[in-house]
């Protein structure tokens, strides 16, 4: 049986990077470019605003706050006297809003971005518009150094979105939230990540490679599921699942995926085969499992991903269940 997740907070905007950092729960709010902090009692603190509107979160190994600046194309740390920095640069790296971000335990950042202006296009096309070929623009994941310095970038990839390090530290897991799978790579002693492997495919290959077909078959495929582009259909379907934010399992072996398609959380193994799945209210952008016994579940759902539009809605939520 699917257990169903519990609202915890409302009348948010976008919430999205749901980090666990002593002892509270992080977010970042998209639709409004603030940055909050949930101890779990009454309202969430709003510890920042960011210029360009916030997107992932991370902790330098001494404490100060990273937080990617969407809009405009960087990584900002928060001092301790609490100035807002520029720790990295991402103008010349970037071809579309930057995103979500990985701090690791030594303080090397791993940050994604669009690769173009997505929302624009959702605006104006159904997804699956979006695979005639040659198909969306693909973008690296920017490797940066503890002091914000770029000491690398990986193949491109279809919007690298959520991203994990593995319990031994010798992997980094990226969510291709376009290209429906979990993508690993290794991850190198100078913070650098080559050598990309799949890690969970999270759409039926046939369907993939009819989505993508330059041909007649193509064209009927993404045109029917043009037709299945819809709320009422949608959450009634199990696949495919494009992973937004991604978390550990308390098991350290396999992920929870936040499936932006749909309201669910959806627990995969290596190899893409799904363990688990728990409803939420609406589209699910980032998952954790955390809290002070690390078995909570927690997913931030928004009824739109559109920032312009989710601003005006505030119906934004985080939400819970005990696993």
């Amino acid at each position: 049986m699917k257990r169903t997740a519990s609202v915890a907070l409302s009348g948010l905007g976008v919430p999205e990077s749901l980090r666990w950092h002593r002892g509270a729960l992080w977010f970042s709010d998209l639709a409004h470019g603030t940055v909050h902090r949930w101890d779990g009692t009454g309202e969430p603190e709003t510890v920042l605003k960011v210029p360009g509107r916030a997107g992932g979160l991370g902790w330098l190994p001494d404490g100060r706050l990273l937080v990617v600046s969407m809009d405009g194309g960087c990584v900002y740390r928060l001092e301790a006297d609490g100035e807002l920095v520029e720790h990295a640069d991402l103008r010349h790296i970037a071809g579309g809003p930057a995103n979500d971000m990985l701090v690791d335990p030594e303080g090397c950042a791993y940050v994604g971005n669009f690769g173009f202006d997505y929302h624009a296009h959702a605006r104006a096309h159904p997804n699956s518009m979006l695979y005639a070929p040659p198909g969306p623009p693909r973008a690296p994941v920017a490797c940066l150094a503890p002091d914000g310095s770029l000491l690398g970038l990986t193949e491109p990839l279809l919007f690298p979105n959520g991203t994990l390090l593995s319990p031994d530290g010798r992997s980094v897991i990226v969510a291709e939230s376009l290209a429906m799978r979990l993508t690993a790579f290794s991850r190198n002693p100078d913070g650098s990540l080559t050598d990309p492997r799949p890690w969970a495919p999270l759409i039926p290959p046939l369907l993939w490679r009819l989505v993508n077909h330059p041909g007649t078959a193509g064209r009927i495929t993404r045109r029917i599921s043009a037709l299945l582009d819809h709320p009422a259909v949608s959450k009634r379907s199990s696949s495919p699942i494009a992973p937004d934010g991604i978390a550990w399992d308390a098991d350290g072996m396999s992920i929870w995926v936040a499936n932006a398609l749909r309201g669910e959380c959806v627990r995969v193994a290596p190899g893409g085969r799904v363990v688990e799945r728990v409803a939420t209210s609406q589209h699910t952008l980032s998952c954790l499992m955390a809290g002070a016994d690390g078995r909570t579940l927690f997913a931030a759902t928004a009824p739109t991903d559109d920032p312009v539009r989710a601003a005006e809605l505030n119906g934004g939520r985080v939400e819970l269940v005990r696993m």
